[in-house]
């Protein structure tokens, strides 16, 4: 019988706690500093989690970008959460799970989840060139049943050259385009990817 899937959470008491908000947050350091304290993030089994807004799931979301595109996707039939398939997204990523040689946070809280982003990333798309990497904002959504049982911690990965390629099969027709041109597809985005648009400027103003 398989093991079932283990993902990164924390109490929804804690973000409370911090201050609850809708949409996005740029008070990133504020909400991290709590999130990452010894005894806080844990693992838990998903079936218990994944609909029970009593546990947020953290979930990283990184925009790439290249000069002034972003990559964009359409997520298919095989997509890890059923209820995006179709839906047109900026945000790569998903559930943080335990490594094998991962220590369950008992050591660095924050470099440990640093290296699980890089990990999950990895998983859906092969990046074939360098690039920065800062977080950007914190977005949270309770207006539909998927955002109230996840919270997404945004990166936005800044790329030197456009060289992206899926190794996920759920992900189709993958390109960069501009803000503008999302703005014409913007009734195909999923919630967070529409909420990440709307605020693209002051997310990425402080970055070069």
């Amino acid at each position: 019988m398989p093991r079932e899937e283990q993902v990164l959470v924390i109490e929804r008491k804690v973000l409370e706690q911090v201050g609850m908000f809708q949409g996005l947050t740029f008070d990133v350091e504020r909400y991290l500093r709590e999130f990452f304290v010894q005894g806080v993030p844990r693992f838990m089994p998903r079936s218990q989690v994944e609909e029970n807004p009593a546990y947020k799931q953290l979930i990283p979301y990184v925009l790439m970008s290249y000069q002034d595109k972003y990559l964009s996707y359409v997520r298919g039939r095989r997509a890890g959460e059923a209820r995006l398939v179709g839906n047109r997204s900026i945000g790569i990523g998903g559930h943080i799970n335990p490594a094998d040689d991962m220590p369950l946070f008992d050591t660095d809280f924050y470099e440990t989840y640093l290296t699980a982003v890089k990990r999950e990333v990895a998983e859906e798309v092969s990046v074939e060139t360098s690039h920065t990497d800062s977080i950007v904002a914190l977005l949270n959504d309770e207006s539909n049943e998927v955002g109230s049982v996840h919270l997404g911690i945004v990166h936005h990965w800044i790329l030197n050259a456009p060289k992206v390629s899926k190794r996920e099969q759920m992900m189709t027709q993958m390109a960069f385009m501009t803000p503008a041109e999302l703005q014409e597809v913007r009734d195909t985005l999923e919630t967070w990817s529409g909420l990440c648009l709307t605020r693209l400027a002051e997310m990425t103003k402080n970055l070069s």
